[in-house]
């Protein structure tokens, strides 16, 4: 949905979702959530950088799981123009911040009454979402934007990040995550909002 003019000058939506990375977590993500009625908005990597297709360090070096994988990303790009997701490949997410929305239900951990809406800054427009969904990214590149967000990395960061809307799918540490891994991974963060529960710990 349109929405006024941001204050950069750039034209501003509100959606639901914003999936941030549109390569296989973020198709997977964005299919669940279309499957369960749930129209998502998907950019590409945040900062503006597609990842690489891999790793240095990878278990994903078998033929086997790479052609799993490749079948896979070719199913969910099939699925997404059929149902013509809103999939914006030539579109970055610049910068995302936590800003108060207004009239919006309170969450459970919502300082003094106030629901937090997420702003996706691109180059060509600013998103406005109620959750987001971060895929693909290194967690040396999640841990600074959660220190950019003022977010202690805690034992129970998964709680406070659900509890923000945020959640987290396919992160690359020094392995890369099975594909089977990413599905479960989507199935479950689909069905967290979707139906609004909190993501199981």
């Amino acid at each position: 949905m349109l929405v006024p003019v941001s204050a950069e000058g750039l034209p501003a939506e509100s959606t639901t979702t914003v999936v941030i990375g549109a390569g296989l977590p973020g198709l997977a993500v964005a299919s669940e959530l279309s499957r369960r009625g749930v129209r998502p908005i998907v950019v590409e990597g945040l900062g503006g950088a597609r990842p690489p297709a891999a790793p240095p360090c990878s278990i994903m070096t078998d033929p086997v799981s790479l052609t799993e994988r490749s079948e896979l990303l070719r199913l969910l790009q099939g699925y997404a123009a059929s149902r013509c997701l809103d999939v914006r490949r030539s579109t970055f997410a610049r910068q995302v911040s936590l800003v108060p929305g207004i009239g919006m239900p309170v969450p459970e951990s919502g300082p003094e009454g106030a629901r937090r809406q997420w702003r996706i800054q691109t180059d060509r427009s600013v998103l406005l979402a109620d959750t987001v969904v971060l895929t693909g990214c290194p967690q040396s590149q999640i841990r600074r934007f959660l220190r950019g967000l003022g977010l202690r990395l805690g034992a129970d960061i998964a709680a406070t990040l659900r509890n923000l809307g945020l959640y987290l799918v396919g992160m690359a540490g020094l392995l890369t995550p099975t594909t089977r891994e990413i599905v479960r991974e989507a199935k479950m963060v689909g069905g967290a909002i979707a139906g609004g529960r909190p993501w199981p710990a």
